[in-house]
């Protein structure tokens, strides 16, 4: 099995995209424009020498999925596998709260009664990556 993989939450004007190896963990993550999704996951193709692309399987799923399809690669075929992503968007918050601590007066308020100042759809990603490889595993 590939231990490096991309994954996407895609979304229809951003989506989260994360490169995550089995054992290392996460390897970069960030939020991007839906319309630079194939060419930014063509380049981190290329940079962690993988095939293997999981996606979210909820909103704009289909045409990113299709997207990502038209990606050829010299090596070997491109894999592009849907993931569960119920609940995901609840889990990414969670995370980026534990990453980012609130400060100041913030840290007075519950962190479930906050929003994140940022998107979350990277750390979404990295949740879909772990779920693939823990199903994997099974």
């Amino acid at each position: 099995m590939n231990q490096t993989i991309i994954a996407v939450d895609p979304g229809r004007e951003k989506c989260g995209i994360a490169v995550v190896h089995k054992q290392k963990g996460v390897l970069t993550q960030k939020v991007i424009h839906t319309t630079e999704l194939n060419s930014i996951v063509q380049q981190l193709i290329a940079d962690y020498h993988t095939s293997i692309v999981v996606i979210g399987d909820r909103t704009s799923s289909r045409e990113a999925k299709d997207s990502l399809e038209q990606i050829k690669i010299a090596h070997q075929p491109l894999v592009v596998t849907l993931v569960d992503e119920h609940h995901s968007t609840d889990e990414a918050r969670r995370r980026y709260w534990i990453e980012n601590p609130p400060r100041g007066f913030k840290r007075l308020i519950p962190v479930t009664m906050q929003v994140p100042p940022k998107p979350v759809d990277d750390y979404v990603a990295v949740i879909l990556a772990e779920r693939y490889f823990a199903k994997k595993v099974q």
